[in-house]
């Protein structure tokens, strides 16, 4: 599969099967995305990969607070167009995919509460960057998360990346073992997708190059 292929085929998956990839290959994965650029060569990521009995402790852990620990939102207030309109038609499209009408609040919310649980993945990752860091180097992290997931691609592995973790910030601090000083810049799930899921049906749309691009010059 050639970088090309890999675009292609990365999708957030919302399902996975109990298959758990290798030692090996997942520190593979978070070795190799780290030849990612940053810059002054910073490497501002500090990346943790977590399964089995630990992981299960942490989720439980999650499962346990009756409240997310951190206000941190997903979105800008009040969100304006085109975005908005992005944002609903994929949630809209995500419930269609399993079924859930948009008056069944509580089976939403139900799907909602799945990304505490990773979605079932067997394998999280969370990246975590030095709060006293600034923009430039978030952007490197953004870099590092997407040669993760297209490595993870090349490989048959499947990933959903999660915002939904920065919520949890000092639980994961403690469990994993990270400096005070860091912040999560986001979790990943990651593992074999279940082709079967309904959910992974779920294909969404790029806006046409006309939106968002310019060519100049050429």
């Amino acid at each position: 599969m050639d970088v090309s292929q890999a675009l292609r085929a990365r999708r957030s998956v919302r399902a996975f099967t109990a298959q758990v990839p290798s030692a090996e290959l997942v520190q593979q994965l978070l070795q190799d995305a780290a030849l990612s650029p940053s810059g002054g060569n910073l490497q501002p990521w500090r990346a943790v990969a977590i399964t089995g009995a630990p992981l299960a402790e942490l989720l439980e852990q999650v499962q346990a607070l009756q409240a997310p620990q951190e206000d941190v939102p997903s979105y800008p207030a009040n969100l304006w167009e085109p975005y908005r309109t992005r944002r609903f038609v994929n949630g809209e499209e995500l419930y269609r995919c399993i079924g859930i009408p948009r008056e069944d609040k509580p089976a939403r919310l139900r799907q909602l509460a799945r990304n505490a649980q990773l979605f079932g993945a067997p394998v999280g990752i969370f990246v975590f960057i030095d709060a006293r860091m600034g923009y430039p180097q978030w952007l490197d992290v953004g870099m590092y998360l997407q040669s993760l997931m297209l490595r993870a691609a090349e490989e048959g592995l499947a990933t959903c990346a999660q915002g939904f973790w920065r919520r949890y910030t000092p639980l994961l601090r403690e469990r994993l073992g990270i400096p005070e000083a860091y912040t999560l810049a986001c979790g990943m799930a990651l593992g074999y997708e279940d082709v079967q899921a309904p959910i992974n049906a779920l294909r969404t749309e790029r806006a046409d190059f006309a939106e968002w691009g310019q060519m100049q010059g050429f």
